[in-house]
């Protein structure tokens, strides 16, 4: 099966210069956890509730004044829509993350995948599971 079967092909951006609380506030409306961070028409990162909790709330930063590409992470990881389930997972393993950006061959994206996505539109539950298994290592606080 391949990604753009399971993929989610609307998705919300936040602009860079968007201030967490936007932020904070598209993903309630939307009831999402992952925004892909625009500036311009180019994506420079994505911002997760867990990146406005970890690396500005805990750090006492102002969400109102805070502008969403202070703290984005720059390392986008995508696959693209032709490649198969497996390779899409193995992405997600190798770079700890729960979703990717689904782009054409010309790096356009067009989407997003979730790790539920694929436990949920495949069927391939211990694929999933395994997966988050891997993703969560090291399941113990690093103190």
């Amino acid at each position: 099966m391949k990604i753009s079967e399971i993929m989610t092909p609307k998705f919300e951006t936040i602009n860079s210069t968007n201030t967490l609380t936007d932020a904070a506030r598209k993903m309630k409306e939307f009831n999402v956890g992952f925004l892909p961070v625009q500036e311009g028409t180019s994506l420079i990162g994505v911002v997760t509730d867990r990146d406005i909790v970890i690396r500005a709330l805990a750090e006492e930063r102002d969400p109102d004044s805070t502008q969403v590409k202070e703290i984005i992470s720059s390392d986008i990881v995508y696959c693209f829509e032709g490649d198969n389930i497996e390779d899409a997972v193995r992405l997600m393993e190798e770079n700890q993350v729960r979703r990717l950006i689904v782009c054409r061959s010309d790096r356009t994206p067009v989407g997003i995948v979730s790790l539920g996505d694929i436990a949920v539109r495949t069927g391939e539950e211990c694929l999933s599971g395994e997966a988050l298994e891997q993703i969560s290592e090291p399941a113990a606080p690093s103190r």
